[in-house]
């Protein structure tokens, strides 16, 4: 799963004022250009879809944009399912709210995918040139620990089998490919309360567009509350700024919303993940 549980609007800076003019810069970078996630993996667009084939099984597969009409539609769904079974991969396609046809929740469910939980797309602006965010402010006692190996993966793992449910989180051999091919893409990391993991997050960087993106944010029940899951948020923002880029974006849960907004982040329009597993029929 790829999703988080993810001020000024500086769309104009594209020629297009307010979310609407944003939600285009995000459609036409993150979704209409979205490039592979990993070494291996790859973008195919067929038949008014974009699609991203995870080069292995960790890997994540899905449809991230389409383009369709009512008289097209169900044969382009029936194409990727065919398509994803004929490689024995589950996937998802990511619906937004203002995809078209009005009625692809519809179609989708009746071709057997699941729908997860509606997140809403939100997005925050970032500094110009030579400014950053601030600084994470962490309760006493609490310090964070750069991931960048299995060892901090399997912390990383902990908190989100306890913060989300087992399985629920983040996949730990997804993130070890990503952090084997380029460390530097996939900045993770993991709250610390001595020697107890309590908190972890990562951030996806997307070269040739102005988007950072959060995802897998979550803190443990009994250290929620304490300004932990603001301070992750904040640190991945200075990186971010500090790399270039002009946005942070998440798809953020109901949780998350209400501490997004108080951050500066403007909800842009929802999206829900409708999954798919290879014997599905």
């Amino acid at each position: 799963m790829r999703t988080d549980r993810r001020a000024t609007d500086r769309g104009a800076a594209d020629g297009s004022g307010g979310s609407d003019g944003l939600l285009e810069v995000f459609d036409r970078e993150m979704r209409r250009g979205v490039r592979p996630d990993g070494p291996g993996d790859r973008v195919e667009r067929v038949g008014g879809v974009v699609r991203h084939v995870g080069a292995d099984e960790h890997a994540w597969n899905g449809v991230v944009w389409s383009d369709l009409d009512e008289a097209g539609a169900d044969a382009a769904i029936a194409a990727q399912v065919a398509y994803f079974s004929s490689l024995g991969r589950e996937f998802e396609w990511k619906l937004y709210a203002h995809d078209r046809p009005a009625d692809l929740a519809d179609r989708l469910l009746a071709a057997g995918f699941v729908p997860e939980p509606e997140e809403t797309l939100m997005v925050a602006p970032l500094p110009g040139p030579g400014a950053l965010p601030p600084a994470p402010v962490l309760p006493e006692g609490v310090r964070l620990l750069p991931v960048t190996d299995e060892a901090g993966v399997r912390l990383m793992r902990a908190v989100h089998d306890e913060a989300f449910g087992p399985g629920r989180g983040s996949s730990g051999e997804q993130l070890l490919d990503r952090l084997a091919g380029d460390p530097d893409a996939v900045p993770a990391v993991v709250a610390m309360a001595g020697d107890v993991p309590v908190s972890a997050a990562r951030m996806e960087l997307h070269p040739g567009t102005g988007f950072a993106s959060l995802w897998g944010g979550g803190t443990v029940p009994g250290w929620r509350g304490r300004g932990i899951y603001r301070a992750l948020v904040a640190h991945r923002a200075r990186i971010a700024a500090e790399r270039g880029y002009r946005y942070l974006q998440v798809d953020a849960s109901g949780e998350s919303r209400p501490i997004l907004l108080r951050l500066g982040f403007v909800p842009l329009t929802t999206t829900t993940p409708y999954v798919r597993g290879p014997g599905r029929s």
